[in-house]
């Protein structure tokens, strides 16, 4: 798209509102709030033009989740340039310049500036069937995580006879409703040729079956904004994390975390299944746990690997093959 060279716009969003501030060339700002509806939406572009025709538009994501989804949609279908950024980098970006105010005007005015001086990439929207798998996958996770904490109620000792029983039938109603919902998922990956491609490859991974394959294919991005195995291990949080000053310092490497929290929860289970039954992560797993790493740090590292390992297999089209797995750098 066309843009006004330079001017940029940080929108900061929340369930009914969402605060935008426009920075033009010379660095003064505009700001102004909107409905988070469609006509708000359309309103923002009407306001953005009048002040800078084709502002590039940045969206912060916010922690909740969900709130900009509308919103990005609606500027990219409009053929606005659309950046979806982590608030966590926004965050210490106005640390490091100095502001401390924490309003929707203030945040929006700190995206503006993060993303003018830092220019993140350009967020396309997910399929339409992805984006059905995403919601189809996180419901089916969330009800898992409901009958979860039911089944945990089962421990009170204050739970009556008659209380249990309610219980019990919630517990079998949400397990009902997660079955169904996975197999939604199920068929969804089935009916479009793409996503059932992509489930084969992933299936030929040993420890990667019905529950974990479509979580990755909903949450991991299209493989062209993923320049490389280790940047989707990135995009997880499974990056190794230093803590070192000077020559005496020597911190612990932990994981980052700062990337795709669901993913990365996903994969923690099948790993440790796969560290006894895959050959290529158990033979890693014992290397590092033999060189004195604790125990859940190699599991970490065993994490990273997978989601390597399930990279490699969508981007060169081929399934499975332990040798070639086996030398995938970390």
């Amino acid at each position: 798209m066309g843009t006004a060279a330079g001017t940029v716009i940080g929108i900061d969003v929340s369930k009914a509102t969402f605060d935008a501030c426009l920075l033009s060339p010379d660095g003064k700002p505009r700001g102004r709030a909107f409905p988070n509806t469609p006509d708000g939406f359309a309103a923002l572009l009407a306001w953005a033009d009048g002040h800078g025709a084709g502002a590039a538009a940045r969206v912060r994501r916010e922690a909740t989740g969900g709130h900009e989804d509308a919103l990005a949609r609606h500027l990219h279908a409009a053929g606005r340039t659309v950046r979806v950024i982590n608030p966590t980098r926004v965050t210490y970006g106005g640390v490091m310049r100095g502001r401390r105010n924490t309003t929707d005007r203030a945040d929006a005015r700190r995206i503006a500036a993060y993303t003018r001086d830092e220019n993140p990439p350009a967020w396309p929207p997910p399929s339409p069937d992805v984006r059905e798998l995403q919601a189809l996958v996180r419901r089916r996770d969330d009800l898992r995580g409901l009958a979860a904490h039911e089944k945990a109620r089962l421990e009170s000792p204050l739970l009556t006879p008659a209380a249990r029983r309610s219980v019990a039938r919630v517990i079998k109603l949400l397990g009902r409703e997660a079955a169904a919902v996975r197999a939604a998922a199920a068929a969804l990956i089935a009916g479009t040729p793409a996503l059932a491609a992509d489930a084969g490859l992933l299936g030929s991974i040993p420890g990667v079956g019905t529950q974990t394959a479509p979580t990755v294919l909903a949450e991991l991005p299209a493989l062209d904004r993923v320049p490389s195995a280790q940047a989707a291990a990135a995009y997880c949080g499974l990056s190794p994390r230093e803590f070192r000053s000077g020559s005496s310092v020597r911190g612990r490497t932990r994981l980052s975390k700062s990337g795709n929290a669901r993913l990365r929860k996903a994969l923690y289970l099948p790993t440790l299944a796969a560290i006894r039954f895959n050959p290529v992560l158990k033979g890693f797993f014992d290397r590092l746990v033999g060189t004195g790493k604790p125990k859940m740090q190699a599991v970490g590292a065993c994490m990273r690997k997978r989601v390597m390992i399930c990279y490699g297999v969508l981007k060169n089209r081929a399934p499975f093959d332990p040798l070639w797995a086996s030398r995938i750098a970390t």
